[in-house]
């Protein structure tokens, strides 16, 4: 169910109204004022958080202390000593963020135990060193036939495509596309009959990136499964947004970057999944001193961590973790339940306001209206209305509107639900509808 009923003809007041009354009402208001703000005073509707999260006041004083103390304060024993006594290999220091980090992550968003996270690189290199690990495994030896085939969905969001291709030029291994609606999103049936004895790697993003449809997670990494690959989860579009239960699907690869729903910053770190009965087994590509078993031996060879950690390569993002930290901690008092519950309503107050507001002049809604199967954003196309988007993006903007344009002929609005009020989802929808009627 929406959360306002739909209507023909209500005045601009008669919304206003009822905005404020689901703002009242709402229990995660509070949260709304630990972000700066102030900070964009010509701003009016943000509803890009899904693109990037609003910066939390907390995280200004972290950043700061950081600078000041831990890295001004202890300089390079950071690395390697808590400032509590902590000293030598990876014992409380620098060292341990990217696994301790990780594990917070884990348990706060990702429904994932201890020491199978961590937070390092960006999505675009974590994905590939998970794929590439998951296409090695396949063509190794052992196997009863070589499995030298990924399977991925021609909507999924380009970066990942283009890293598929890559690797397919890298191994010879040949990729299935399976064609989705842009629309809709990717289906437990459509990946079973596309997953086969040859089958290395299926990927798939948990939220589509362009209509927002919430994948069957757990159907799909079954059918997967069943079929004998292995299962890479994209989930920058839903974490922070959806509840998820990595274990509990049983899965084996996840990325995801933390500048969206997280709030951790442009070019923030990303994480990657791996799931224990995974470590030990697959070996990601990027062989880096930070992920040997014993970074300080520099001695001759490589020999990975036997746990998540040797997914980290190179010297961990230390200063772009502290936002991140500062994102989880409130997203960990709020709780992922209560963000979810608030994510429905937020969007669908804005598909009722659309259906009212927008479709009546030919623009078309591109997202689920089925609050089960969609996640933290929606999208409006063109439709007949015969406006130009890409226009209306920039006009908007001008107007302090903040959605985003996606081609050929969509507006996203992301919806973050510890920053978005009903009030700006109002606002927005209100300066797109004069734009659609006057363009």
């Amino acid at each position: 169910m929406n959360a306002t009923p739909s209507a023909t003809s209500r005045s601009t007041a008669d919304l206003a109204a009822r905005a404020a009354e689901l703002d009242a009402a709402d229990p995660l208001a509070a949260y709304r004022e630990e972000f700066q703000l102030e900070a964009a005073p010509g701003v009016s509707a943000y509803l890009d958080g899904n693109s990037l999260g609003r910066p939390l006041k907390a995280t200004s004083t972290a950043v700061e202390r950081f600078i000041t103390q831990e890295w001004g304060g202890r300089l390079i024993q950071g690395w390697t000593h808590d400032g509590q006594g902590g000293d030598g290999g990876r014992t409380g220091g620098w060292m341990d963020w990217p696994t301790d980090l990780g594990d917070l992550l884990g348990r706060v968003a990702l429904g994932a135990g201890a020491g199978q996270t961590v937070v390092a690189d960006s999505t675009t290199v974590l994905f590939y060193k998970l794929a590439r690990a998951a296409v090695a495994a396949g063509r190794a030896a052992g196997h009863d036939e070589v499995r030298d085939e990924i399977v991925a969905d021609t909507d999924n969001f380009p970066t990942d495509r283009f890293v598929l291709e890559g690797i397919a030029a890298e191994t010879g291994a040949r990729l299935r596309w399976i064609e989705t609606d842009p629309a809709a999103g990717i289906t437990p049936e459509q990946v079973t009959a596309a997953v086969g004895p040859r089958t290395a790697l299926a990927t798939f993003s948990h939220v589509a990136y362009r209509s927002g449809h919430l994948a069957d997670a757990a159907a799909i990494t079954a059918a997967v499964h069943d079929a004998g690959a292995l299962v890479l989860w994209d989930l920058s579009h839903s974490v922070g947004s959806v509840p998820l239960a990595l274990d509990e699907w049983g899965a084996d690869l996840a990325v995801g970057c933390t500048y969206k729903y997280l709030n951790g910053g442009p070019g923030a770190p990303a994480f990657a999944y791996l799931a224990h009965r995974h470590q030990g087994v697959l070996r990601q590509p990027i062989q880096g001193w930070m992920g040997h078993a014993d970074p300080f031996a520099m001695g001759r060879g490589y020999q990975p961590d036997p746990g998540v950690r040797q997914l980290v390569s190179g010297t961990p993002p230390i200063v772009s973790m502290v936002p991140v930290r500062a994102g989880l901690e409130q997203l960990q008092r709020a709780g992922i339940d209560a963000v979810r519950r608030k994510s429905v309503l937020l969007t669908g107050y804005a598909l009722d306001l659309a259906d009212e507001l927008l479709t009546p002049h030919g623009v078309q809604i591109a997202t689920p209206r089925d609050p089960a199967d969609r996640g933290g954003h929606l999208t409006v196309r063109t439709g007949s209305s015969g406006v130009d988007f890409r226009e209306a993006t920039t006009r908007l903007w001008g107007a302090g509107v903040v959605p985003d344009f996606r081609a050929p002929d969509g507006i996203r609005i992301g919806l973050a639900p510890l920053s978005t009020s009903f009030g700006e989802v109002l606002d927005g929808m209100l300066a797109l509808q004069q734009i659609v009627r006057n363009p």
